[in-house]
């Protein structure tokens, strides 16, 4: 099928998926805004006063569920690549956390605290070409993963986006090693032929 097809194809399944239409309605920046939600309202992530960090925030859902749940005393600290019209209650830092200086931004905008969760639903730009996609996408959530030992309190959690792939059963080896309990959610929002799904770690050993 040519790029062009394809893109239609999106297009046309994109403007008619119930989510996006949701998300219009409801005023939440993408259809991802019910991913967290659901899996917010199975595993009880989200509670009022905590420090949450969102890598790869833009535009911006995520956050806004966060913010929301986690009320007056609680912040969210997000970033991305790419720019995100500001929200209330969230510290965005623009740019590649991979990158030593918005690493420190990130650090610094946590103001020496350590968060209580980091929520992580980062994608590559995806080139079409399977396994170099699989293995960026898994990069990205390893990065995920070493960010959430840092800087996450002794007992914190993660939930990050994997693709089911080469790399995927190291990954989680690694997610058992660093966290009390793992397990794997896919929401119903998540596309269903997709082969993404979200790893959920809880209790960060110390």
């Amino acid at each position: 099928m040519s790029r062009s097809k394809t893109s239609k194809a999106w297009m046309r399944e994109h403007i008619n998926d119930p989510y996006v239409q949701k998300a219009k309605a409801e005023g939440y920046r993408s259809r991802a805004a019910y991913k967290l939600m659901e899996m917010d309202q199975k595993d009880r992530l989200l509670a009022p006063g905590q420090l949450v960090v969102d890598l790869g925030a833009a535009p911006g859902s995520w956050s806004q569920v966060a913010a929301a749940k986690l009320g007056t005393k609680g912040r969210v600290v997000a970033v991305d690549l790419l720019p995100m019209e500001p929200l209330p209650r969230v510290h965005f830092v623009q740019g590649d956390f991979r990158e030593q200086e918005v690493l420190d931004a990130l650090l610094l905008a946590l103001g020496g605290s350590k968060a209580d969760l980091v929520i992580c639903d980062l994608a590559p730009n995806i080139s079409g070409i399977g396994m170099s996609d699989q293995a960026r996408s898994m990069y990205l959530a390893e990065l995920a993963l070493e960010f959430a030992r840092q800087c996450l309190k002794p007992g914190g959690s993660l939930l990050v986006k994997v693709f089911q792939g080469a790399g995927f059963t190291e990954f989680l080896t690694a997610m058992r090693k660093a966290f009390a309990k793992v397990s794997s959610r896919k929401p119903e929002a998540s596309r269903g032929r997709s082969s993404e799904m979200y790893l959920l770690g809880k209790g960060l050993k110390s």
